[in-house]
This record gives C-alpha cells, sequence and structure tokens, in this order.
C-alpha cells in the first residue's frame, strides 16, 4: 500500500466497458522525507485510481496497485492496476504527526 494526495480527476468517455460507472482520480503518491521524516513530500509520478469509497481531491488516501488493487469489493474483473482502498485520518512518523485530517 501506498499513500497519495488526490490531485485531480479522469473523464473518459469512451473506455472499457466493465470500467463504465467507476470513478477515476489522479493520485500523487507521497514519500517521507529522508532528512526530516515526520514530513511527507510528493513524488514526481502520477497515478489514475479507481475510487472505491468517494475520496475527494485534496484527501491524503491509501492505494494498492497491482493485483492487489484488485482484490478491492467489486474490482476483481477490472482491467486495473490502482485503487483506492482507505481514506486517511492521520499519520504518525517516529512519534510526531505528519498528517491530521482537517474536518472543519
Amino acid at each position: 500500500m501506498y499513500l497519495g494526495k488526490v490531485i485531480g480527476s479522469v473523464v473518459a468517455t469512451k473506455k472499457d466497458e466493465a470500467m463504465k460507472g467507476h470513478k477515476l482520480l489522479m493520485v500523487r503518491p507521497l514519500l517521507v522525507d529522508e532528512n526530516k521524516p515526520s514530513q511527507l513530500n510528493p513524488s514526481s509520478n502520477t497515478i489514475i485510481c479507481v475510487d472505491t469509497l468517494g475520496a475527494g481531491e485534496g484527501e491524503l488516501v491509501m492505494l494498492a496497485q497491482g493485483g492487489s488493487a484488485r482484490k478491492a469489493e467489486g474490482l476483481g474483473p477490472l482491467p486495473i492496476d490502482a485503487a483506492i482502498i482507505g481514506l486517511v485520518d492521520a499519520v504518525n512518523i517516529l512519534g510526531e504527526q505528519a498528517y491530521k485530517v482537517n474536518n472543519s
């Protein structure tokens, strides 16, 4: 599993029939900063993920890739490589809070 931030959405009106009705989001994976472990930094790549939980832009999510992504409920037969499988509330690294969701 990986942590990532939702940075946008993808709309494809023409796609594999099995993919109809599935929301696609653009996610930028996050990496722990080597010099300041309590900080999460965006990586340079982006991943298109099937959203299984109703995530929104700006949210921190957990994602799975490869065969693990297809183990999320209802995704088994789909031709996917990445799925959002969790909405993150908080991240603590080495006793320091690196992220906490803002519910206001």
